[in-house]
């Protein structure tokens, strides 16, 4: 498939120490404490690289390998070390796990102007991804803005996506919400980026953890509030979500999780979702914490999915068969 091509001009490996993989479980099934922290830290092997699409350099992760890819997308304002641990975890099970930085975040180049961070544009940095990597068709999914984006990839490129991995989607019930916390963020960084600018010198001066969340969270502290204004702005002046009647004609299946313990991704979003789409699958999570604290449930649900969907007809053979008219 050409995996190789992005990697051999542009990658730099990284190798880490190989933790223990005990279970850490006691005789009544608990995990022991000691295991649960030690499990937290992300040090199992994976290649980065990048690449160049209209004039921005772009950041990516490649864990595992093979035919099976996932290519999975950050939240608002973090990066790839979000989801480190589900790619490496699903790429010991067999599959190619692709994180890629969005522009505006984690190692990609940081334009400061808000056309760049619509979420249809950065549907078009994924695409250029898999043509980057020479990957006809892959599953796409991601967390908030990345389900978002992903959502935005099946419009653009159906033929491209063999299946969506939606995590927290942010669509209509999801806007007073939003408007509460970004609005605010933008006027922040506008009117208080002296401020802005003396918090990221000192998270600049934080070490690493090896906690991939905490260090995602980290990272972002560390912008420029230029850089985070273009991102906000840009999410305000672009479409959310595709529209009504495009998320309807989505055929590609679909695993759909949501929690109810969040006012960005109400459950309400992630149900109405699941019904809208042709072949879609709605799991609950527990919290917004359990995919990247104690993923194992979920990153089950996840494994099975990508092992259906890749054992189904790719996305040319479902468009060439007609869709099936409610009676």
């Amino acid at each position: 498939m050409g995996a190789e091509v992005g990697a051999s001009r542009h990658s730099r490996t990284k190798k880490h120490a190989e933790p223990s993989r005990r279970s850490g479980k006691k005789r009544d099934g608990s995990v022991a404490p000691i295991s649960f922290v030690s499990r937290l830290f992300e040090h199992r092997p994976f290649e980065e690289a990048s690449f160049e699409f209209e004039g921005l350099r772009l950041h990516y992760e490649r864990h595992g390998q093979g035919d099976r890819v996932l290519v999975f997308v950050h939240g608002l304002l973090l990066d790839n070390q979000l989801s480190r641990r589900l790619a490496a975890d699903l790429a010991e099970r067999g599959f190619q796990v692709v994180l890629l930085d969005l522009p505006g975040h984690g190692k990609s180049d940081k334009p400061r102007h808000a056309s760049v961070h619509r979420m249809d544009s950065y549907a078009r940095h994924v695409v250029a991804l898999l043509d980057e990597l020479g990957i006809d068709e892959a599953v796409v999914g991601g967390v908030s803005l990345g389900a978002n984006v992903s959502l935005q990839v099946a419009v653009q490129a159906p033929e491209r996506v063999r299946g969506l991995l939606i995590e927290m989607p942010v669509l209509e019930w999801a806007v007073p919400g939003a408007a509460v916390v970004f609005l605010p963020m933008l006027l922040g960084v506008h009117y208080a980026a002296p401020l802005v600018r003396v918090v990221a010198a000192l998270a600049r001066r934080v070490p690493k953890t090896s906690v991939a969340p905490l260090d995602s969270v980290v990272t972002m502290i560390t912008a420029e509030p230029e850089e985070i204004a273009a991102v906000l702005h840009g999410m305000l002046v672009g479409p959310i979500t595709p529209t009504y009647e495009a998320r309807h004609a989505i055929e590609a299946p679909t695993l759909v999780i949501g929690h109810k313990i969040d006012f960005i991704h109400p459950f309400t979003d992630a149900d109405h979702l699941t019904r809208q789409l042709a072949h879609a699958k709605l799991v609950e999570a527990h919290s917004i914490f359990e995919l990247r604290v104690a993923p194992d449930r979920l990153t089950g649900e996840i494994a099975d999915f990508l092992a259906e969907t890749w054992a189904q007809p790719g996305a040319a053979a479902r468009r060439r068969t007609p869709r099936a008219q409610p009676a």
